[in-house]
């Protein structure tokens, strides 16, 4: 009986420990996720809404509603049902970190899980059967499988069959078109009105071209709204399936006058490009245009985990060819990012001498002409067998960011040689733009971006377009090398995208795109002195 109790005892005193142990390292796991949440840093979004009409303000709350349901959208397209996800019994910093990431993988992490029972997040997201390999996939004989509007599902003889988005979704669809039908009622800007008539109809065909074609002829209304499923960065299996968002966004028409004239210059861009012809054998269209904007709401695929600041669309090649494509700078967010987060990177780890080159006007140009940059190069491969992305597959987005973000300075770069900036210290850009590195590529490893900016990071290092001191930990410019790098750079990318090679593009990825341990050193730095990771939206209420 002794013996009986005394066991009972030890039983009581090992669960006791253990339970003990489990509720210590729960509270540990408690308190990194509070800390992660805590490095997005809240931002208001808003607007002068005095500039909008009344029949404006009256289409803003049927945009909203349109963009709440294109949240759910990519909710099943990344992750699944958000609902029973949400439903756990998480703390209040766990539910804000998974909204933040739209699901249980941190996404400036490698889409590691932070939360307990989660494994890898699978490559091909929703968009495919979990349990497809890219072997089946590519020996199926479909001429929709590569589509960037369908879905891959299995059938009742566990066959692959390719599936269009606006039957998958059918129901989420038609509300939203309804409510973008009822806005198009409403609008008085005859281009706004023919936009959206004409991309309520495409979303519920995925025939997006006539809407893309009247997004790009809509010149002369104030107020924008950007929807479908467009990027295709949440496919990171094949790089095929896009996903959807959405933004509502007011134009701000002083800032926008200012970029007028970078438009019609892009032909010329693209004849100077630092590459032999055969990979600029492309003319932009000349319809292209650039403007500014505050965006009032994210939705989707442009709010999971890091926050766009500008945008490149169409990105239909047809389009590009015919029509050319618009540039949006989002200001607002753009000058949070810079005040909230680059500037005391540029305390922290930019040297003290050359901080004074760190300037909002540098980073805007270097952000609005990497968006003008996406339009430069070639959409077609050099043998014309197939479009650039196609060819790249799963290293296209990493290697058009990579471009995108290169490129964007040579254009800045060339303006200047061409007078078209006026006084401009290229200093401050190329100062600017380091400071820029080490905000992105804190995106981490799983991010087209985050991967852009390692591998730009590593090769502009190893030719030596920037030294750090052992000493203070900061990093100084060389102009002279940092011209050379950039125009070097330029002219393999654009090679590559040109030749459609894969197989070097999957090798400086896995070369370049990687976190070496003296930047990780300097990135924990970052860190440790709180600067934020990212911005995180208060948005949806408006009041004017």
């Amino acid at each position: 009986m002794k013996n009986l109790l005394l066991t009972a005892i030890i039983a009581a005193l090992f669960v006791a420990c253990n339970t003990g142990t489990k509720n210590e390292n729960k509270m540990e796991a408690n308190k990194e996720i509070e800390k992660q949440a805590n490095e997005f840093v809240p931002f208001a979004l808003t607007t002068d809404f005095n500039v909008l009409t009344a029949k404006e303000k009256q289409i803003l709350p049927l945009l909203l509603e349109a963009s709440e349901l294109i949240d759910d959208l990519y909710w099943m397209q990344a992750y699944g049902n958000k609902d029973s996800l949400l439903a756990g019994n998480y703390d209040g910093f766990t539910k804000k970190f998974i909204l933040i990431n739209y699901g249980p993988w941190e996404r400036l992490n490698d889409n590691q899980p932070f939360i307990t029972g989660f494994g890898e997040k699978p490559a091909g997201a929703r968009f495919y059967p979990a349990d497809m390999t890219k072997e089946e996939f590519e020996a199926w004989a479909d001429s929709s499988k590569t589509s960037p509007y369908t879905v891959i599902r299995r059938n009742e003889n566990k066959q692959l069959v390719s599936v269009p988005y606006h039957k998958e979704y059918a129901e989420k669809v038609e509300k939203i078109a309804s409510l973008i039908s009822q806005a198009a009622a409403l609008a008085d800007e005859p281009g706004f009105k023919n936009y959206l008539e004409k991309r309520a109809k495409a979303l519920l065909s995925d025939e997006y071209y006539e809407s893309d074609v009247a997004w790009m002829e809509m010149k002369n209304s104030t107020l924008d709204f950007v929807v479908g499923p467009i990027e295709s960065y949440e496919d990171q299996l094949f790089g095929y399936k896009t996903s959807y968002e959405a933004y509502i966004l007011v134009k701000d028409i002083e800032w926008s006058k200012k970029l007028e004239r970078f438009a019609v210059l892009l032909p010329e861009l693209q004849k100077n490009l630092p590459c032999t012809q055969e990979y600029k054998n492309e003319t932009p269209g000349i319809d292209s245009d650039m403007n500014v904007y505050d965006a009032i709401y994210y939705a989707g695929d442009c709010n999971a985990g890091s926050k766009t600041i500008a945008i490149n669309l169409p990105n239909d090649e047809r389009v590009r060819a015919d029509k050319g494509s618009r540039k949006l700078q989002l200001k607002n967010s753009m000058q949070a990012k810079f005040e909230k987060i680059v500037v005391p990177i540029a305390d922290l780890l930019i040297a003290e001498d050359q901080r004074q080159y760190i300037k909002f006007d540098a980073f805007f140009e270097n952000t609005m002409f990497h968006e003008v940059a996406h339009g430069l190069g070639l959409g077609n491969t050099v043998n014309k067998t197939s479009t650039v992305r196609e060819a790249l597959k799963d290293s296209y987005t990493s290697i058009e960011e990579g471009k995108a973000d290169i490129l964007g300075l040579w254009c800045v770069y060339q303006l200047n040689q061409m007078g078209e900036l006026g006084q401009k210290e290229m200093m401050e850009n190329y100062v600017t733009f380091m400071a820029g590195i080490f905000r992105s590529v804190r995106f981490g490893a799983a991010s087209a971006h985050g991967k852009a900016n390692m591998m730009r990071f590593n090769f502009f290092q190893d030719f030596g377009a920037f030294e750090r001191d052992s000493i203070s930990g900061t990093y100084r410019v060389n102009f002279e090398k940092m011209q050379e790098a950039m125009l070097i750079s330029s002219g393999l990318i654009l090679k590559i995208q040109g030749d459609g090679d894969y197989t070097t593009a999957t090798k400086l990825i896995q070369e370049q795109g990687i976190i070496r341990p003296e930047l990780q050193s300097d990135l924990d730095r970052i860190a440790q002195a709180g600067i934020p990771r990212d911005i995180v939206f208060e948005q949806g209420v408006w009041k004017w």
